[in-house]
């Protein structure tokens, strides 16, 4: 027996527009209602002229055409995908990326390093604004003044308790800031010292612009952003510079239990197993 013969067409309802006729016409009812009865008078007219129309498509008999059948081979072809695997070596278990990372030491120097730069930066800024080399550090100081009127012959005087309060939320806040750079360096792409030295520097600043006021009023009050902006960037440089001299270390890439000497399924290497 022979296949039977495939159609060469196919009978479908035949378009019709007296289903738009019939909709358009009862939008119309509708705008009259709000706008002029005219307009009502005539889409209930169009409405009723959509269903005749659509009426007669569909009765007594449904109107068809037939609609010739083009056959179209379908290519069968596997939709499997390939898994490309990291090359580490000797390394039973997927990689942990990165492969390198800094010392917790990096980081420490490079944000004691940026710290000066930025301390040079800011005093330099002091000598040719205010004539006195301790009036940035009396406004990093001046946190503990939050309620208090400083004049401006104070901040430019010496206060030993203030440089004290401004050497310890320096240094804290660079080294803090050294280690978040030493951590993320390894990550970025290309140029990480233009992303750590402009960009990051950049954000830093457009946060504390909004918050100062909050944190430290009387540096809100007196701070030039141009300034503030070149000590961040020069920090930036100088802490990345340092960063990435230092040489990096390999990270674990070992899974805990094989570091601790576990036989377990699965993470010996296949040569040891034969």
């Amino acid at each position: 027996m022979t296949a039977p013969e495939q159609k060469q067409h196919v009978s479908l309802p035949k378009p019709t527009l007296w289903p738009i006729a019939l909709a358009l016409g009862a939008t119309l009812i509708a705008v009259g209602l709000v706008t002029n009865a005219k307009v009502s008078w005539a889409g209930l007219i169009l409405a009723l002229a959509g269903s005749v129309g659509w009426f007669f498509q569909v009765l007594p008999h449904e109107n068809h055409e037939e609609v010739p059948v083009v056959p179209t081979p379908v290519p069968i072809a596997t939709t499997r995908r390939s898994v490309e695997r990291i090359a580490a070596a000797q390394v039973p278990h997927r990689a942990r990326l990165p492969l390198e990372i800094y010392p917790i030491s990096a980081g420490i120097k490079g944000g004691l390093a940026g710290g000066a730069a930025m301390a040079v930066l800011a005093m330099l800024y002091g000598v040719l604004s205010q004539r006195s080399i301790w009036y940035p550090i009396n406004l990093l100081g001046a946190v503990v003044y939050e309620h208090v009127q400083v004049s401006s012959a104070q901040m430019k005087a010496f206060h030993i308790e203030l440089l004290l309060v401004a050497t310890a939320l320096h240094l804290t806040t660079s080294i803090l800031v050294g280690l978040l750079y030493g951590a993320l360096l390894p990550m970025l792409p290309r140029r990480p010292i233009l992303l750590g030295g402009i960009l990051a520097p950049l954000v830093w600043t457009g946060l504390l612009y909004n918050v100062l006021d909050i944190i430290d009023p009387i540096l809100n009050q007196r701070i030039q952003w141009g300034w503030f902006l070149a000590s961040q960037v020069g920090f930036g440089v100088v802490a990345g510079i340092v960063v990435l001299r230092q040489v990096r270390i390999p990270t674990w890439q070992y899974p805990l239990a094989a570091r601790a000497g576990v036989e377990a399924p699965g993470m010996m290497d296949e040569e040891e197993k034969q």
